[in-house]
């Protein structure tokens, strides 16, 4: 065997950070930026969206709907930070999602409604001290009721929800609560997590055996909800990495089991401008490398489904589709 050479300036395999020391504070100390008082409810005023494509994506979920076929929705916490809980919460109430799918971070928006009414915190000041994310509430209780739901074999979803549920004192807002209203709706509430993007990582009682536990759970409720998407929806709104790579991965189990998951229809919603989405580009090209166009848009509904890109402001695509729909319905 040859040894290394030179001399070696790291610092060990095994070296590790402590968090039992990690200093917490309370969430009534905290400015939010967004809060029960400020979300945007159905029946407002709104400006209209308008694009390509948009008038039969409505035709297909209003379809799928009343064929009783799937309709799921997969998000990036920024749905839940552009004010629009109700929104979704919406469409579940009147039987249009079937599935909720979103990131850790979008658990965590929902979460704090719930119990703080209000969530989103200055991140650029906070991180100049090491108070960022170290809120005291936020990782006991989501921690707490992750360690409880892997304990009962629950998915990271219903673990929160059943913990919502079962502390209603400690959570005066939970109706404007996205992840509460699905587990009471009994509809599948999917948080697929990457370990370390999380702010209750950060808290001294994280598990991170507990979330993967909770998590894997949730990803094969996902990869069942798309097993059936056949003559169904797949609706993605700002989720540009976990969103995409999660639903191809489980896209692929569903085919490889047998599962009848080619004629489907996918929409991703975005800021993003691609241009001619649809059209053949190189690994020169920077929106190659934007996951959604492949692995949402394009190579998915390659043997008889329909794709779109939507680039719009979630504040303006997501109320026109919901009212939209439920105008069709």
């Amino acid at each position: 065997m040859n040894e290394p050479r030179g001399v070696f300036i790291g610092t060990g395999r095994n070296r590790m950070l402590d968090f039992s020391a990690v200093t917490t504070y309370p969430t009534s100390e905290r400015y939010n930026l967004v809060t029960i008082d400020n979300l945007m409810t159905p029946g407002e005023e709104h400006e209209c969206f308008a694009q390509e494509g948009f008038d039969e994506l409505v035709e297909r979920v209003v379809k799928a709907r009343k064929n009783n076929r799937p309709v799921i929705w997969s998000m990036g916490a920024h749905v839940i930070k552009n004010r629009l809980s109700r929104y979704i919460i919406s469409l579940m109430n009147a039987g249009v999602i079937t599935h909720i799918a979103s990131n850790g971070a979008g658990s965590i928006h929902d979460f704090e409604l719930a119990f703080l009414g209000g969530t989103s915190e200055d991140v650029p000041t906070a991180i100049e001290d090491g108070s960022f994310g170290m809120w005291e509430e936020t990782g006991a209780w989501m921690n707490e009721a992750l360690h409880l739901g892997a304990e009962q074999g629950l998915g990271y979803g219903e673990a929160l929800g059943k913990y919502i549920a079962e502390n209603p004192e400690k959570f005066p807002y939970r109706e404007d609560c996205v992840l509460y209203q699905a587990y009471v709706h009994d509809i599948p509430a999917t948080y697929h997590i990457a370990l370390g993007t999380d702010i209750i990582h950060q808290h001294p009682t994280c598990d991170m055996a507990v979330i993967g536990k909770c998590s894997g759970i949730d990803f094969k409720k996902m990869c069942a909800s798309i097993a059936m998407l056949d003559g169904g929806v797949f609706l993605n709104f700002g989720s540009a990495v976990i969103g995409a790579e999660v639903f191809l991965k489980a896209l692929s189990i569903a085919r490889n089991l047998g599962y009848p998951t080619f004629h489907i229809t996918t929409a991703n919603f975005d800021l993003t401008d691609l241009g001619d989405y649809r059209c053949k580009i190189g690994y020169e090209d920077p929106n190659y490398y934007y996951r959604p166009r492949k692995n949402i848009v394009n190579r998915p509904t390659s043997q008889g489904g329909k794709g779109w890109h939507f680039c719009g402001d979630h504040q303006i695509t997501i109320p026109t589709l919901h009212d939209q729909v439920l105008k069709k319905l």
